[in-house]
């Protein structure tokens, strides 16, 4: 569609101290302080996973840590379903709010709800059936296999809790209330990490501990930020009228839910993938693997953070019909996720070997140096992660999900084809794997470039 020059009367709304609206006045520094909330929380929230690690690495020993270290892929794999449910949903509340069509909205929140909460149900009920086939083709050593089990039989409760949050986060978020979200995952934080010392520890559960302690957490947070909208957001408070499912919302929630869902939970399912061919290495590249990872996700978690506070920004521009307001968000918003993944690259790649020994006893040096020179790889080039999660932004926040997913399978693909074609060959190994993921990146980022720039007059003029 062809960019509309008219500008929409955009809707007078009263002065909230928390909402911050990112269709109107400057760009850099309202889109920072909408970011910024979502970084610091979603930091929190790697902090579950990060406390599950640091314990039980030092703790219970190398099988421990590469049993929860394999969960956490396989969670986050399970709930990207969920988070790309919620995304898609969000990145149409947000056109419908700047749009000011709140009526139509409320409809949205109603629906979406039910059809993401039997999504959640389903996937739980699902993985708990099939929990050891899924565990068996994964290939787990035998080692592992018992602790990986008793963590994912206690830890796989949470996935409900794990939807009521990011729904509700999604659409604090779609509204400009960022902030919010923060205060609930600090408390939760707080709490997984004072039960894990305590079921760990203190009372000698094991990693089924640490798994109880990330369950019991997430409920909290699921808790408080549905109670908090129930108290604290108008546009939350639901009248009878909003609780009808029509075909034509019900229609439009689910091809903006589904295409980001896939492409959610392609990116994680390719990692599970890579995973599976990491375990065939043995234990010790499992537990270098999953420190590793963990350093990863928080090295560039900033600019992935950045990329869906972006994709909020378009998104709302979308629906008021700004599209110069968006080019030159786009500007802006590129020159700031290049600054957070040049500082993420020279932090990692300078202190890669202390940060492995957070996780791992520096005794520890064959795990060590594999987490290290998957660090030093990754780390170099996080330029080209952040402008894949700007690119991803873009394109929802346009309306276009399908070519966020196109992006993700080429990142993907590339990923896991070059993994399995190059970690056979003796020379190369696990190297191979290592490599082939900024490859990915690299030519995702070119092809939705050249997606962007053969395309730049194609934002829509409307949400409907």
């Amino acid at each position: 569609m062809i960019l509309s020059k008219r500008k929409l009367k955009l809707p007078k709304r009263k002065r909230d101290p928390v909402h911050i609206d990112l269709t109107r006045g400057g760009i850099t520094r309202p889109l920072l302080a909408f970011a910024g909330p979502m970084i610091a929380g979603d930091l929190l929230q790697q902090c579950y996973n990060i406390a599950d690690t640091l314990i039980v690495g030092r703790a219970l020993g190398p099988t421990a840590l590469a049993a929860v270290g394999f969960s956490f892929t396989l969670m986050t794999f399970l709930t990207s379903v969920l988070l790309g449910l919620c995304m898609g949903s969000g990145a149409l509340w947000s056109m419908l709010w700047g749009a000011g069509r709140e009526e139509e909205l409320k409809r949205c929140l109603f629906t979406s709800f039910l059809f993401i909460g039997a999504a959640a149900v389903v996937l739980n009920a699902g993985v708990l059936l099939l929990l050891e086939p899924v565990m068996a083709l994964l290939r787990i050593p035998p080692e592992a296999w018992d602790m990986t089990r008793d963590y994912l039989e206690v830890v796989l409760w949470g996935v409900c809790f794990t939807f009521l949050y990011n729904y509700f986060a999604c659409l604090l978020r779609s509204v400009g209330r960022s902030a919010a979200p923060l205060v609930f995952l600090a408390v939760s934080t707080a709490v997984n990490i004072g039960l894990d010392l305590w079921f760990v520890l203190g009372l000698g559960w094991g990693v089924a501990g640490a798994a109880g302690a990330t369950v019991i957490a997430q409920g909290v947070s699921a808790g408080g930020i549905a109670l908090y909208c129930a108290l604290r957001l108008p546009l939350a408070r639901l009248e009878r009228r909003h609780c009808a499912v029509r075909r034509r919302e019900l229609g439009r929630i689910v091809s903006y839910c589904l295409l980001t869902c896939v492409q959610q939970s392609v990116m994680n399912f390719g990692i599970l993938m890579v995973q599976g061919l990491v375990n065939s290495f043995g234990v010790n590249v499992m537990a270098a693997f999953a420190a590793a990872v963990k350093i990863d996700a928080f090295a560039y978690l900033p600019v992935q953070d950045f990329g869906n506070a972006f994709s909020t920004f378009v998104a709302q521009n979308t629906g008021a019909e700004q599209p110069e307001r968006i080019r030159r968000g786009i500007r802006s918003a590129a020159v700031t996720a290049l600054a957070f993944s040049l500082a993420a690259s020279v932090l990692v790649c300078l202190f890669a070997g202390p940060l492995m020994t957070i996780f791992v006893s520096p005794a520890e040096t064959e795990i060590i140096a594999v987490g290290v020179q998957y660090l030093r790889i990754e780390g170099a080039c996080y330029c080209g992660i952040g402008i894949l999660f700007l690119l991803y932004g873009l394109f929802r926040g346009l309306g276009r999900p399908g070519v966020s997913v196109a992006l993700t399978v080429i990142s993907l693909g590339t990923r896991v084809a070059l993994a399995y074609l190059l970690s056979p060959i003796p020379a190369v190994g696990l190297l191979g794997i290592w490599w082939a993921v900024p490859i990915g990146w690299g030519l995702a980022d070119l092809a939705g470039l050249l997606f962007w720039k053969r395309r730049t007059r194609a934002v829509p003029s409307k949400t409907a």
